[in-house]
């Protein structure tokens, strides 16, 4: 294979295009069809399920699981990005997460009911780690793909490569969930089921144009042996510089304090929807179709507002949205007789928020990194702080609601964090790359 420059299109589009084949997990798998599928498989007995010996609320095992999966890959991925960093091998390690991650996917197929609940949870909590996991090694690539001038495209394109990857596989699998007397199907969970099994096949092989043109081994190192423990040296080097960098320890502390509304509100949303306001699933189906689809022209618009203003001014725009956006949901009445319309303009603001504040957080690190190798050794921090900041908002959303037996509470403690993340940064220093 001809080796590619740094800048090139065709590397650009390939690296672009692991969003296309990931990102159908994020939007079928956490956002639409698995928690609607979730919510009507487990709804018997007021909510309540029975898991490891012990009695659940629906939502809040989901959230739970969800958190545990987040907190393991926060666990490892600093771990095996320094080894991955020592090794320059950090390709396969890229490619082991999305095979984990698609193949756990596959697997809800035979999650039925709560004979099979076991298997939609750990299939949950391994799908997230896959995804998760992949996510570090193929964010660190953008700096050995793009110089940083390039950075807010780049990164934007690949999350509007996704949507649109996204939107339509959705829109098949969406077809086939609502119509299944259309392909002959008369059970009324094999739609749901069999639209998993097609995110797996669909994730892993568009991957294989990813791992095809990705280069491995960017600086030629040769490890010697007992990597794993030169890879804990890295880290520990890496961790050290981060000391010495105030700037990227202030962005990673609004990045965290950001990141428990961001993630909280996309992974919860459409079960807020359901089970809170009682959105209709045909209705709550359109709106994830108009975020998503809304969220394409967002990323592109953003990252060309950062270009007139700078990455953290642009940040903060989005950051006071989202803030807006979860006040919004607090308020929100079931009981009014224009909930779908209000829900539906909730929507649409998310998706105008969604690819931005994603994109630009991605490249907005990215350009703050000093000159180095290690860059998955840094991503890994970067995905660390996200991961952490997921387990405490999912934790903080399945305990509020559980405490109160209402979601809409945990709306308005996300609101607070957005305003933290925003005070954060607005008192960074902001180096010439980013302002």
């Amino acid at each position: 294979m001809k080796l590619v420059q740094k800048g090139d299109t065709k590397l650009i589009n390939a690296w672009a295009f692991y969003d296309w084949a990931n990102s159908v997990y994020s939007l079928v798998i956490t956002t639409a069809i698995f928690p609607i599928y979730y919510e009507s498989v487990t709804n018997n007995n007021n909510g309540k399920v029975h898991f490891l010996g012990t009695d659940f609320n629906n939502a809040s095992l989901l959230s739970y699981s969800l958190s545990f999966s987040f907190l393991m890959v926060a666990l490892l991925s600093p771990i095996l990005s320094g080894i991955a960093d020592y090794t320059g091998n950090k390709k396969k390690f890229l490619q082991f997460f999305c095979y984990l991650g698609s193949f756990s996917v596959i697997s809800l197929f035979f999650f039925k009911g709560q004979d099979t609940l076991w298997i939609g949870i750990v299939g949950t909590i391994l799908a997230s780690i896959g995804f998760w996991g992949s996510i570090v090694f193929y964010n660190s690539y953008l700096p050995e793909i793009a110089p940083p001038e390039q950075h807010d495209r780049v990164s934007a394109k690949g999350f509007m490569f996704g949507y649109l990857g996204s939107l339509i596989l959705l829109t098949f699998s969406l077809t086939m969930v609502m119509k299944p007397e259309w392909f002959g199907i008369t059970d009324a969970s094999l739609p749901a089921r069999i639209s998993f099994v097609i995110v797996g096949i669909w994730w892993m092989g568009f991957a294989q144009i990813t791992f095809y043109h990705l280069p491995n081994n960017v600086f030629n190192k040769k490890p010697q042996k007992e990597y794993i423990f030169k890879g804990f040296r890295e880290l520990r080097v890496v961790l050290a510089s981060l000391k010495e960098l105030k700037s990227l320890k202030q962005f990673l502390t609004a990045f965290f304090l950001y990141s428990i509304g961001v993630q909280t509100v996309i992974l919860l949303a459409g079960l807020y929807g359901k089970k809170e306001l009682g959105i209709d699933t045909s209705k709550l189906i359109l709106i994830i179709l108009l975020i998503n689809f809304v969220a394409i022209f967002g990323a592109y618009l953003f990252s060309r507002i950062s270009e007139k203003i700078g990455n953290i001014s642009t940040l903060k725009i989005t950051i006071a949205l989202w803030g807006g956006i979860c006040v919004a949901a607090y308020f929100l009445n079931a009981k009014s007789p224009n909930i779908d319309a209000q829900f539906y303009a909730l929507g649409a603001t998310i998706g105008m928020v969604l690819g931005a504040i994603q994109s630009l957080s991605r490249s907005t690190y990215s350009k703050l990194l000093p000159e180095t190798q290690e860059h998955a050794t840094y991503f890994s921090f970067f995905d660390v702080t996200e991961k952490i900041a997921i387990v405490v908002g999912t934790f903080i959303f399945g305990f509020v609601g559980a405490i109160t037996n209402s979601m809409r509470d945990s709306f308005f403690i996300l609101a607070v964090f957005f305003l933290l993340g925003f005070i954060v940064l607005s008192t960074m220093q902001k180096p010439n790359s980013v302002k």
